[in-house]
């Protein structure tokens, strides 16, 4: 057997991938694609981070000091009212909702979130009846103090070089 014979074309020919003769594996790779944009432009998870909470809203921020917690909330388009800040059973709940601003008449696309939310943040020696509570600006701060027995509970561990 000779080289030439292994070559799949002739003088006259280019050579052509196996998918481009085939249309049903064109039709396969062109639905992938088109999967794959529809889900990268809505933002969904990837199919393996399904359960991954990194995409929760609203977005939060936790500064942990030896007295004090503060848990930061961006909310924006919403007002006090909108939202409820509860403790119970060592558990931060920020919990509100979203409402549209149009109605449903007509075409339109939109990015923004609109609908129920809800965090949970799990606390641990926090002081529940001296927990506080501001909304400025978008931003929902909440201030937990932490008890005395957070502190003595901390123990530093030196690092060894």
């Amino acid at each position: 057997m000779a080289l030439r014979d292994l070559v799949p074309w002739t003088k006259s020919q280019e050579v052509m991938r196996t998918e481009e003769r085939d249309p049903f594996l064109t039709l396969h790779r062109e639905m992938n694609r088109l999967f794959d944009d529809v889900f990268r432009g809505f933002s969904l998870p990837h199919a393996g981070s399904l359960l991954d909470d990194s995409r929760a809203w609203p977005r939060i921020e936790v500064t942990d000091t030896d007295k004090t917690m503060t848990v930061s909330a961006e909310l924006p388009g919403l007002s006090e009212k909108d939202v409820q800040v509860e403790i119970a059973d060592g558990v931060l709940s920020i919990r509100g909702e979203k409402r549209s601003e149009r109605s449903d008449e007509g075409r339109f696309f939109t990015e923004r979130f609109y609908g129920s939310f809800e965090r949970q943040i799990p606390l641990e020696h926090v002081e529940e009846d001296k927990v506080k509570a501001d909304f400025r600006n978008g931003v929902l701060t909440v201030t937990l103090p932490k008890t005395e027995a957070a502190a003595r509970n901390t123990k530093r561990i030196a690092i060894n070089s």
